[in-house]
């Protein structure tokens, strides 16, 4: 779906972006509260009983450029009951800004894609979309929406809200990555998905291992470098791994974690605590060898060391990273903060710490 289009003299590209990332929820009007109260979103649009919709209720968040959707099923017989059902709350659509959307689905089905909604056509005052859907791994779909014709809030079919209740972690940009958790042995199969659907191109490879855990993981990227699916899948190890643990409770593979890219990584971490959000600790003896280990940073040692930043260094600079606890019940989703300091990576040096981090909490919850 990278492939390009000539249209006189210019040329236009597949998968421009993210457009959104959909959630489907047991309650939209609460989930949507929590991201706007802890992250500092607002809310954008809505649909639901009041647009002529009759199974669902749905809230739009807007933060600079990342939009979230949150999903809530008006009956239990429906498939977003059945989706929250089985897999708690958690991340249904991974929706892309397409060029040209009938080009892009026409693409993917013909390079074996799951089709879940053809190229269909909406419209209101402010203008027109086109949307398809086609499935990935699991349950988790991909939307693809070509909206230049379009110049409302949202989509049709939504109306204009507006509603500030958090302190806005004004920082934050854009989505930096989603990281899609898969069944072990499937890594590679997903990869080549992504490669022929999608034409999307590996761009990293990774494995970890620590005492007690081991994982693998390769990054698709689109041809533009600003859609980036690092994948991941557990590896033979001692004990459950947080790949296990999120496949366990998820039950079956989907996405594990939305990275968000932020300008001032501890301004913004300073906001999320001060909201309430929680976040992963690091051991002293991390940011005892890190000078050595990436040399000297703009930001302040210590403000890294007490807001439990981790650090990498590569080629091209260095990047900063954070990780939440699990946002819902289930030990599932969560949030990573990221900010790059000229580094394209995604912190594979990291990766050990972050674990061994992540391993603390499994104990804790017993499923180490």
């Amino acid at each position: 779906m990278e492939r390009t289009r000539k249209i006189g003299n210019t040329q236009k590209v597949g998968i421009l972006g993210f457009d959104y990332i959909e959630f489907y929820v047991s309650n939209a009007l609460q989930a949507s509260h929590f991201y706007r109260s802890g992250f500092g979103f607002e809310l954008l649009a809505a649909s639901g009983l009041e647009t002529g919709v009759r199974d669902r209720t749905t809230y739009v968040l807007e933060l600079a450029d990342i939009r979230l959707m949150f999903t809530t099923a008006l009956s239990p017989e429906t498939a977003i009951a059945d989706h929250v059902h089985l897999h708690g709350d958690s991340i249904k659509d991974i929706a892309f800004t397409v060029s040209d959307a009938e080009l892009c689905f026409e693409t993917a089905m013909k390079n074996g894609a799951r089709p879940v909604q053809p190229p269909t056509r909406a419209e209101d005052e402010h203008g027109y979309t086109i949307k398809a859907t086609i499935g990935a791994c699991g349950d988790t779909v991909h939307s693809l929406v070509q909206r230049e014709s379009y110049h409302g809030a949202f989509l049709p079919g939504y109306r204009e809200v507006s509603n500030k209740i958090g302190k806005r972690a004004g920082d934050l940009v854009a989505i930096d990555h989603v990281a899609i958790s898969v069944e072990k042995g499937t890594l590679s199969e997903w990869v080549e998905f992504y490669e022929r659907a999608l034409g999307f191109r590996q761009s990293h490879q990774e494995a970890v291992a620590t005492d007690w855990s081991a994982m693998n993981s390769k990054v698709v990227q689109n041809s533009i470098g600003n859609v980036s699916l690092p994948i991941i899948e557990p590896a033979i190890s001692k004990r459950k791994s947080q790949i296990d643990e999120y496949l366990s409770f998820h039950r079956g593979p989907g996405a594990q974690h939305i990275a968000l890219l932020s300008n001032d990584i501890t301004k913004t971490v300073s906001v999320l605590r001060a909201n309430g959000i929680e976040f992963l600790t690091t051991p002293n003896s991390y940011y005892d060898a890190l000078s050595a280990r990436v040399g000297g940073l703009d930001e302040e040692m210590e403000s890294i060391r007490e807001l439990n930043i981790l650090a990498d260094r590569e080629t091209n600079g260095y990047l900063l990273q954070v990780f939440t606890k699990p946002l819902q019940g289930r030990p599932t989703v969560f949030v990573e903060v990221i900010q790059r300091r000229g580094a394209l990576g995604f912190g594979g040096g990291n990766i050990k710490a972050l674990f061994e981090a992540v391993e603390r909490e499994q104990a804790g919850r017993g499923n180490l």
